[in-house]
C-alpha cells in the first residue's frame, strides 16, 4: 500500500476515527486503525467491537491495499509532521514508512485480516434530522445520563422515535431530561443509544453543515453523515417509563433569569466539597428566592428576584444538580414548577415546550 494525502485532513480523520478505539483491550489490533486505499481515496475505521467509526478522505492511491496502524502513535506521528503532504507507505511484512517534509517515522503494522468485521446492521431508516439540531439534543441531555451498571439501560440515551416526532430521554435516578424535536418519519420504535456513542456523533457531525440519517432496528443504530459513519450496538434492557414519574400540576410556580440564578448558586456553593456535600437551602417565597447554606467551612446567604406564584416552600437541592439542568437549559429564562419540598422540581423553558428537565430535592437532616 502506498499514497498521498494532505497531512491536517488525515491527522483530522485519524483523530475523530480513534474515539472508536479501545486503548485499553488486550487486543493489539483493536488498539489501531483499519486504513484501506484504493483510487483516490483513503478509508479509516476504528471499531472497539461496540461501536466503529468509519470515515473517507482523499488521496492519491499509488498502490492500493490495506493495514492496520496502531492509532495512538499514528496520530502522534502526524500532528508532529510540519509538512502540507505526507506519503504513507506500507511493505508485505507489514513494515510501513511515513514521510512528511524532512521526518520519516518508521513502525510495525498488523495484518488487516485481523481486524475484526463489522457486523452488518441490517437498520432501515428512522429519521434524518439537522446535525446540529441532533447534536443539541444529545448535548441538552446527556449530563443526566446514569454511569450506575446495575441498570445497563439507563447508561444509555433514550431514543422515542414516533411519528412525527423524536424525543431523547436521559436518567440517572436524581435527574430527567426530556427533549423532543419533530421529524419526518413513519417509524415508531424506540432505542437506548449508549452514552459514549451518542456524545461521539454530537462531537463528530454536529457541524458537519447537513443532514444526519439514522438508521435503526433492535440491535442496531448507524448514524451517517458529513463523510462520517458511526455504528453501535443498542443497550439492552428495560428504559423506565419516564411519563410516570413527571408530576402533574404544581403549587409553586417560579420564571427566573437562568444567568443570576446559576451565579447565586455558584457564589452558594463555595463552602461546599466533596467531603462537606451540605445541600443548599433554597426558598420560594412571594420577595423572589433565598439561598442558604452551612458546612463547617461557614455559611452563606444569597437572594435574587424572581416571580413567584402560590406557595412559599423551602426545598433542599444537590447543588451540581440544579446547576446541570440550568446549565444545559440552552434559555435565559426557565419555569420551576414545584409540588412540596419532597416533589421532583420541573424545569421548563419559559416560552415554548422543547424540553422538561426533573431534579429531585435532597432531604435535611433534621426533616
Amino acid at each position: 500500500m502506498k499514497f498521498t494525502c494532505e497531512t491536517k485532513l488525515l491527522a483530522d480523520a485519524v483523530m475523530g476515527v480513534s474515539r472508536a478505539v479501545s486503548s485499553s483491550s488486550s487486543v493489539p489490533v483493536l488498539q489501531g486503525l483499519l486504513l484501506k486505499a484504493e483510487g483516490f481515496r483513503l478509508e479509516l475505521t476504528g471499531y472497539d467491537l461496540e461501536m466503529a467509526i468509519t470515515t473517507e478522505v482523499e488521496a492519491n492511491v499509488l498502490e492500493p491495499g490495506q493495514i492496520v496502524l496502531p492509532a495512538k502513535l499514528l496520530g502522534d506521528m502526524l500532528r508532529s509532521l510540519s509538512s502540507a503532504e505526507v506519503q504513507v507507505e506500507s511493505q508485505e511484512t507489514l513494515a510501513t514508512h511515513i514521510k512528511g517534509g524532512i521526518t520519516e517515522y518508521d513502525l510495525l503494522g498488523m495484518n488487516a485480516a485481523d481486524f475484526p468485521d463489522l457486523p452488518a446492521p441490517g437498520a432501515d431508516l428512522a429519521f434524518e434530522l439537522d446535525a446540529a439540531e441532533l447534536a443539541a439534543m444529545i448535548g441538552n441531555t446527556l449530563y443526566a445520563v446514569s454511569t450506575d451498571d446495575k441498570k445497563p439501560a439507563h447508561t444509555g440515551e433514550l431514543f422515542c422515535i414516533e411519528p412525527g416526532e423524536l424525543t431523547l430521554v436521559a436518567l440517572d435516578g436524581f435527574r430527567l431530561a426530556i427533549v423532543h424535536h419533530p421529524v419526518v418519519t413513519d417509524r415508531e420504535i424506540n432505542i437506548v443509544v449508549p452514552a459514549k456513542t451518542a456524545a461521539e456523533v454530537a462531537r463528530l457531525l454536529g457541524d458537519c453543515g447537513e443532514a444526519i440519517r439514522v438508521d435503526a432496528n433492535n440491535r442496531f443504530v448507524v448514524f451517517s453523515g458529513g463523510g462520517i459513519t458511526v455504528m453501535s450496538r443498542l443497550i439492552e434492557g428495560e428504559f423506565l417509563n419516564y411519563k410516570t414519574v413527571v408530576p402533574e400540576g404544581y403549587k409553586t410556580r417560579v420564571v427566573v433569569d437562568v444567568p443570576l440564578f446559576e451565579k447565586a448558586i455558584e457564589r452558594s456553593s463555595v463552602i461546599i466539597t466533596e467531603r462537606l456535600k451540605n445541600p443548599l437551602r433554597v426558598t420560594f417565597t412571594a420577595d423572589g428566592i433565598d439561598i442558604r447554606c452551612q458546612t463547617p467551612l461557614g455559611r452563606v446567604s444569597d437572594q435574587l428576584e424572581a416571580e413567584v406564584e402560590g406557595a412559599e416552600v423551602e426545598i433542599g437541592f444537590n447543588y451540581r444538580y440544579l446547576l446541570d439542568a440550568l446549565r444545559n437549559s440552552g434559555c435565559d429564562r426557565v419555569v420551576l414548577e414545584l409540588s412540596g419540598p419532597l416533589s421532583p422540581v420541573k424545569i421548563l423553558p419559559a416560552e415554548g415546550d422543547d424540553f422538561l428537565f426533573l431534579v429531585l430535592p435532597v432531604r435535611f437532616k433534621n426533616d
